[in-house]
C-alpha cells in the first residue's frame, strides 16, 4: 500500500506558530492594514470588520471583531456590541449568498480552555456547514480537505458583501 499526501503548505507557518508567546494580534495587525485581499479583511465598519479566517475549519469560515482591542464582550460599548452583531448578519447573509450552506456554526471562543487561538482579541466565528462536510479525512485521519483556495473565498464573499451593500441589504 503507496501512502497518500495532502500537500498543505500554507499550514506550516501556522503549525509552527502554535504554543508560542506573541506580543502581536493578527487582528490589530490585519486592521491596521485596511480592507484588501492582503489582510483579507473583507468589510470594515466604524467599530468591526469581517476577516476571512486564515486558517479555515471549512470554505468560508469568517470571523468578525470588533477593531478596539478587548479580551472580553463586557468591555465592549452598547455601539460596538450592536455593531457587531449587524457585521455578523452581513457576513452571514453573504455566505448564504456566495456558498448556499446548510448551515451554519456561530460562535466566540472566551478564554484559552474554550479553544481561543487568540485570547487577547474577541472574535466571532461564523463557520458555514454542509450536510456531509465532514469525511473520512476529518473523522478518521483528523485532516480538513478545503476545495477552495483562500484568494476564490475571498473573491466570492467580497461580491457578496458588495452586492448586499449596494442593494442596501444590510442591517
Amino acid at each position: 500500500m503507496w501512502l497518500k499526501l495532502l500537500w498543505a503548505p500554507w499550514r506550516f507557518k501556522y503549525i509552527s506558530q502554535v504554543g508560542k508567546n506573541s506580543s502581536s494580534c493578527f487582528l490589530c495587525e490585519a486592521i491596521r492594514g485596511g480592507v484588501s485581499l492582503q489582510t483579507l479583511i473583507l468589510h470594515k465598519s466604524k467599530y468591526s470588520f469581517i476577516i476571512l479566517n486564515k486558517y479555515p475549519y471549512n470554505s468560508g469560515h469568517l470571523m468578525v471583531a470588533p477593531i478596539r482591542h478587548v479580551s472580553q464582550l463586557e468591555e465592549l460599548n452598547n455601539e460596538e456590541l450592536v455593531d457587531l452583531i449587524q457585521m455578523s448578519i452581513i457576513a452571514k447573509k453573504a455566505l448564504d449568498i456566495s456558498y448556499k450552506p446548510d448551515g451554519f456554526n456561530i460562535g466566540l471562543n472566551i478564554g484559552k480552555a474554550s479553544g481561543a487561538g487568540l485570547e487577547s482579541h474577541i472574535h466571532l466565528h461564523i463557520v458555514p456547514r454542509w450536510v456531509g462536510d465532514a469525511n473520512f479525512m476529518t473523522t478518521i485521519s483528523e485532516t480538513k480537505v478545503l476545495p477552495e483556495l483562500l484568494e476564490d473565498s475571498y473573491k466570492r464573499i467580497s461580491n457578496a458583501i458588495s452586492s448586499l451593500i449596494k442593494n442596501n441589504q444590510q442591517p
